[in-house]
Formats: structure tokens, C-alpha cells, sequence
């Protein structure tokens, strides 16, 4: 029980500082977009920051959906506690750092489906959709979860050593001295035929 509780709180120490850089990182950048009144280039107009407000999935994905979005991100994130709590391994903390930016990342995205109605985005590299920093770390999550279950799956348990059979060791140890002494070696002059 104890485990568990541990690797829930690890989750949640990933979890939290996800939705927290997110949620201010989306307030401030909001406020310098806003009074920019245009995207700011970062590394000339291939990176720049860019005010978006996304009504559909990660990336841009079915737009004006957020209702349905809303309550199908819900069920992933039971979905994937649950899987968390029953199928994945309890002592991996790769798997619990994954989980842990997918539930940061995902909540995040989900609290402003329910406040607002839209995700905001705002950071544009090249031709790629505008995204905000909880979909890199959902998107960063899932790499990092895919990559164990296809490259290092289970990790076994260390094996047992296998018993050492002592019984030859405690039998001569247990002789008494005078009666384990080897018999005297025969002369050989008194084995010569007469």
C-alpha cells in the first residue's frame, strides 16, 4: 500500500509543476500577445510566439469540437489512471515520469476546455500547428511511455540465487575428529610377495 501511495505522489510531483508552468505560461504570454497585437519571431519567423485560441484538439485538430473534446479528454485521463494503477509498472519511474507529463499536460488543456471553452496557443515553429506547452509535454509523455513498453517492456525481477546444497558441508562438519581421520597408509615393503 505504501508503494502505491509513493508512486501516485511521484506522479503528482511531475503532474503539477506541468499544469502550473502551463497555466501561467498561457496567463503572461496571453497579456504580451494581446498588447503585441502580433506574433513576436524568436529565431527569425521560423520560431515565434503566436496568440491562437484552439477550439479543437492538440495541434489544431477538429476545430469547434470542445464539448465532445471535453468529455473525450475526461475519459482518456480515467482511462490512463486506471492503466496507470492495474497494468503498468508500479516500480518503473520512466513510467511514472511519462504518465505524470501526459496528467500535467492533459489536465491542463482540460481546465481550459471547462473555464474557457478554448485551449490557448501560442508557440509556432514553421509550417507546424500552433501548440502550448502541455501538449509538448503529453506529446513528450507519450514518446517517453511508448519508447518502455516497445524497447524495455517489464523489467524482471532479480533473480533469486539458487540454494546451495550445505548438506555435504554440515555432515563433515558434524564427524567426530577421532573417527573422520583417514586410515594409516599400508608400507608397501609388507605388500611384496614372499
Amino acid at each position: 500500500m505504501m508503494a502505491m501511495r509513493t508512486r501516485w505522489m511521484l506522479l503528482i510531483l511531475v503532474a503539477i509543476p506541468i499544469f502550473l508552468l502551463d497555466q501561467l505560461s498561457k496567463v503572461w504570454l496571453s497579456g504580451v500577445l494581446a498588447r503585441a497585437n502580433r506574433p513576436i519571431p524568436l529565431l527569425f519567423d521560423w520560431v515565434q510566439l503566436a496568440y491562437h485560441e484552439n477550439t479543437g484538439v492538440a495541434f489544431g485538430l477538429f476545430p469547434d469540437q470542445g464539448g465532445v473534446l471535453s468529455v473525450g479528454a475526461g475519459l482518456v485521463l480515467i482511462l490512463l489512471a486506471y492503466t496507470y494503477q492495474h497494468l503498468l509498472p508500479a516500480e518503473s519511474r520512466w513510467v511514472t515520469a511519462a504518465v505524470g507529463l501526459i496528467f500535467g499536460g492533459g489536465i491542463s488543456n482540460l481546465f481550459d476546455r471547462i473555464r474557457q471553452g478554448y485551449v490557448v496557443d501560442f508557440i509556432q515553429i514553421g509550417w507546424w500547428p500552433v501548440f502550448n506547452l502541455a501538449d509538448s509535454a503529453i506529446s513528450l509523455g507519450v514518446a517517453a511511455l511508448a519508447f518502455h513498453i516497445i524497447f524495455i517492456g517489464d523489467e524482471p525481477e532479480p533473480a533469486e540465487p539458487e540454494p546451495v546444497d550445505d548438506s555435504l558441508l554440515s555432515e563433515l562438519l558434524s564427524r567426530d575428529p577421532e573417527t573422520s581421520l583417514p586410515a594409516e597408509p599400508r608400507n608397501r615393503n609388507s605388500e611384496s610377495p614372499s
